[in-house]
């Protein structure tokens, strides 16, 4: 995402740390001035000056239809510069540095000024560390991102994910039995497209799914963080949900080693010792599989929905051919991408689009644009559910990178909405969908429908 985090380097004073920062207000003050205070400012002064990056973060206007925006910005070239450093909306330049090795994730806090390794030194705090810090997988590169994720990555190959479908399946029926057939509107979000990933989820790591409202306000709470500039007040709820999402999974991996399972948890849980990961490291692991795991399916099955019942014809030529449905998940995921914005820091002098990208500029890729490239997509703002190169998009970005649950997430967006037409077939939204309060990822946080 858009957040940097400092490089796991600096793990031991951080350690020390937190005998000092503990649970006082300070450590949160501490962390907000760093982590959003100071680029909140930053990116405010920029979106004054009319920088295109700094307004897609911080306008408000922009973020419901940043489309426009996008376009202003493709029409400068394929690398503009600005108070971020680079912005590109070049789906070829953003697949090349989502690829290469010359661009990385991490960010060395030993680089920084003195004061701010200090803050960052006070400020540290494993029980409220999100998914955009070390050790999350999100912010490590290579050898460190390479040793976690093979751990995890077999719970996630095509055959393992292929394997989940009577799963996802049974799951959608019975949510779908559980609405209400008769009454006024149904609000999809919380009854379907947010409850079927995280169910899901929960059943793949051993979690309640009586959890489920925790899981989905922690996930939220996580999912502000990736924004760079929250307000002190969103950003201390943050922590608060955070915290209580570390006491509950410390609580879960003692059980499970007590009692293990065959979920992926309880392997992760009960690694040979030559394998095991810390205590920091299987923490931040969990938090992202569960944040992940349904944070893209929820965004993905909102925008889709709202996409077909714009487009009756295409939704009544999915419900008469089901076939079709895998193409119509992949244009859902070009065209209204959940992902939209991720960043990568140049680790050498790297040359790119004819231009020599000196070492540490950071270059922020916004996916949502470059999945709407007229170089690759004819006709980009046309949803076509038949697009026969629909799935060149980078919504689940590329490289050492490429999301780990995006076989998942398919095969849940696949089987809920097939399930959801079936069902429903004269759904239609009724009212205005109301857009979740974020930058990175887009989708919706209310979604009023009838079913008909």
């Amino acid at each position: 995402m858009t957040t940097s985090a400092p490089s796991t380097r600096n793990a031991r004073p951080a350690r020390r740390a937190r005998r000092t920062s503990g649970t006082r207000p300070a450590g949160t003050a501490v962390r907000w001035v760093v982590r959003h205070g100071l680029p909140g400012l930053w990116l405010a002064r920029g979106a004054r000056r009319g920088d295109p990056a700094s307004r897609l973060l911080r306008d408000r206007a922009v973020r419901d239809d940043p489309f426009a925006l996008y376009e202003q910005i493709r029409a400068r070239g394929p690398l503009v510069p600005g108070s971020l450093g680079l912005v590109t909306t070049s789906h070829p330049v953003a697949h090349a540095i989502l690829r290469s090795d010359g661009f990385g994730v991490g960010w060395d806090a030993a680089s920084a000024p003195w004061p701010m390794r200090r803050a960052i030194a006070y400020g540290d705090d494993p029980d409220v560390a999100g998914v955009a810090e070390p050790p999350s997988m999100l912010v490590l590169d290579p050898p460190e991102h390479t040793r976690l994720r093979r751990l995890v990555s077999r719970d996630f190959t095509p055959r393992a994910v292929a394997a989940y479908e009577p799963l996802v399946r049974r799951i959608a029926d019975e949510l779908l039995d559980a609405l209400p057939h008769r009454g006024g509107p149904v609000d999809l979000v919380p009854a379907y497209a947010a409850a079927l990933p995280v169910v899901v989820i929960a059943e793949l790591l051993g979690v309640p799914v009586q959890r489920r409202e925790d899981f989905l306000r922690w996930g939220a709470a996580a999912a502000a963080t990736l924004d760079p500039g929250l307000p002190f007040r969103r950003y201390a709820a943050s922590e608060r949900a955070l915290r209580a999402m570390h006491a509950f999974l410390r609580d879960h991996v003692a059980r499970l080693r007590r009692a293990p399972g065959q979920d992926l948890v309880s392997r992760l849980a009960t690694l040979p010792e030559e394998e095991a990961l810390t205590e920091r490291e299987l923490q931040a692991t969990i938090m992202l599989l569960l944040g992940a795991g349904f944070e893209t399916t929820v965004n993905l099955l909102g925008n889709a929905v709202v996409l077909l019942d714009a487009h009756r014809d295409q939704w009544a030529a999915l419900a008469a051919d089901p076939s079709g449905w895998d193409g119509a998940v992949e244009e859902v995921l070009r065209l209204d991408s959940p992902v939209q914005i991720t960043g990568r820091t140049a680790r050498a002098d790297v040359d790119l689009g004819g231009r020599t990208v000196p070492a540490g500029t950071h270059v922020t890729v916004l996916l949502g644009a470059a999945n709407r490239d007229p170089d690759v997509f004819p006709d980009p703002a046309r949803f076509d559910v038949s697009r026969a190169n629909a799935r060149d998009h980078l919504a689940f970005s590329a490289g050492v990178h490429y999301c780990l649950g995006a076989g998942l997430a398919r095969l849940e967006a696949v089987v809920g909405l097939r399930a959801l037409t079936e069902r429903f077939p004269a759904l239609r939204v009724a009212g205005a969908p109301v857009r979740r309060d974020l930058r990175s990822l887009r989708g919706f946080e209310h979604l009023p429908v009838t079913l008909g």
